[in-house]
């Protein structure tokens, strides 16, 4: 089967548009029986943030696309992150010296800085000029005696070879016209991203390699590589950008967009490949909802459009309302669910008198099956409004009777209905059942039963209807709280 790669830099979180390349390239492999590689490309030391490697591993955990070989699982081809690969790298580069497709550049960065300011003086776009290209051997063996600093520049031929891009269809870019040579090998043996990953696809034997747009001008030059090493390229395939749905470019600094602050927010990971791939495309179909196996059995290459995807984010909570109802439906995911509700009251409501009555499995069970589809994020369950469902209220008689001299009637015709309903309770049936019981009464108004009611049942002026909040405690929880009532 097919072997792709994703290729993160561990210079900081995972954000939404890597884990949609990583998305791509998961679906990838597994509708065509392939290999899924994680590879850390940190070539470029400054940058590396310690701990992103780890971090952007286990979001791919998270999200349920885990690589089959990575610097965490390992597999036959590793090392799985380039900096310990470097003399892959020097040897890669020393046979392209030896055949001349390559050569060793002296100038020195103030050579090169001053290019690029008379360049931009011109308004022309800077590129280096080449020069070292044409040092002979003698002087390249002089300055080599010198001790001067070097780097390797790849030489770019003219003519270069169109390519069929699984995405773009065929493509050309004459990049030996509007770039000077570049560096492949930098003067501290580290690699660039151009030669590094020439080198690794091949060694790591990528099939295809499916990346960001903005990758697609420098295909050439990697093809070019691919020539002067004698190997077969892979095929390419091109993904569109992800964009903001206003057009713009998905801002790091909006801090919102990476992993682990949708993980945090409580935000099912199934709702993050959904939306990601709904607002792109190369699926069958794009309704709301989708499961990976679902996502994995619709996608064809050959429908991936050139557009660019706009990801409208106002549309994520209606998406995880959809995944989490899934969620509630299904007994399985519905027990974790559970364990992380047990966890969001503790946490919100620890100082205040939670029983363990409220915090046992059926209840919790209750709520979520009862809230299912009014609720897009769990969290949502601790939520002021919600608050009566995990606190029990201390009301007195007393406070009750200010409201309505009959009081304990109330109470007590309230209890026999509780009794009565064996059968789970539904909103329009009970307020059918409230307003009979309200003629029952001498003189309290109906007004002042249901504010009678609300404070009994959650010490409370203001919240859901009566009704609704009797349904989702239950008859058990609503007989315990006017018992209270009554008794205290």
């Amino acid at each position: 089967g097919p072997r792709v790669r994703f290729g993160p830099s561990p210079t900081g979180f995972l954000h939404l548009g890597g884990l949609r390349t990583a998305l791509y390239n998961y679906i990838f492999a597994k509708k065509h029986q392939g290999t899924f590689i994680l590879r850390v490309e940190d070539t470029d030391q400054n940058r590396v943030v310690p701990g992103a490697a780890e971090g952007i591993e286990d979001m791919l955990d998270w999200a349920g696309i885990p690589p089959d070989e990575s610097p965490r699982r390992g597999g036959a081809f590793g090392p799985y992150q380039q900096s310990q690969r470097l003399e892959l790298y020097q040897r890669a580069s020393g046979k392209l010296l030896e055949s001349g497709a390559a050569y060793r550049c002296f100038c020195t960065p103030q050579r090169l800085e001053l290019l690029r300011k008379e360049a931009l003086r011109r308004q022309q776009s800077p590129r280096y000029d080449n020069r070292c290209r044409h040092l002979t051997p003698t002087e390249v063996a002089e300055k080599l005696s010198q001790g001067l600093a070097w780097v390797v520049r790849f030489r770019l031929e003219q003519g270069v070879e169109p390519f069929q891009d699984l995405v773009y269809g065929w493509n050309k870019h004459e990049v030996a016209e509007v770039e000077g040579d570049p560096v492949i090998l930098k003067g501290d043996g580290f690699p660039t991203y151009h030669l590094a990953n020439v080198v690794d696809d091949h060694h790591m034997g990528v099939s295809h390699v499916l990346r960001g747009a903005e990758w697609l001008t420098s295909t050439a030059k990697h093809l070019l590589l691919y020539k002067a090493f004698g190997w077969d390229p892979p095929q390419f395939g091109h993904l569109p950008l992800l964009l903001n749905k206003d057009g713009a470019k998905l801002s790091k600094r909006q801090g919102d967009i990476f992993l682990e602050s949708f993980a945090r927010d409580g935000y099912l990971p199934e709702a993050l490949l959904d939306i990601v791939t709904n607002c792109g495309s190369g699926f069958t179909e794009k309704r709301m909802g989708r499961t990976l196996e679902e996502l994995i059995s619709q996608f064809d290459v050959g429908r991936i459009t050139t557009h660019s995807a706009l990801l409208d984010l106002e549309a994520l909570p209606e998406f995880n309302r959809i995944h989490l109802s899934r969620h509630i439906e299904n007994e399985e995911l519905r027990q974790k669910l559970v364990r992380e509700l047990q966890l969001l009251v503790e946490q919100a409501y620890g100082d205040q008198q939670v029983e363990q009555e409220v915090l046992q499995k059926d209840y919790m069970e209750r709520v979520l099956l009862l809230r299912k589809g009014h609720i897009s994020l769990l969290k949502n369950l601790v939520a002021c409004d919600y608050s009566y469902l995990w606190v029990r209220p201390s009301v007195s008689q007393e406070q009750l009777q200010t409201i309505s001299a009959e009081a304990e009637e109330i109470g007590k015709l309230v209890l026999r209905l509780m009794a009565s309903q064996a059968v789970a309770l539904t909103v329009e049936e009970l307020n059918k059942d409230l307003r009979n019981l309200q003629k029952q009464t001498k003189e309290t108004k109906y007004s002042s039963m249901m504010q009678l009611l609300r404070l009994a049942l959650s010490g409370q002026q203001h919240g859901p209807s009566v009704a609704e909040m009797m349904v989702t405690l239950g008859p058990k929880e609503v007989s315990v709280r006017i018992h209270r009532a009554l008794s205290s």
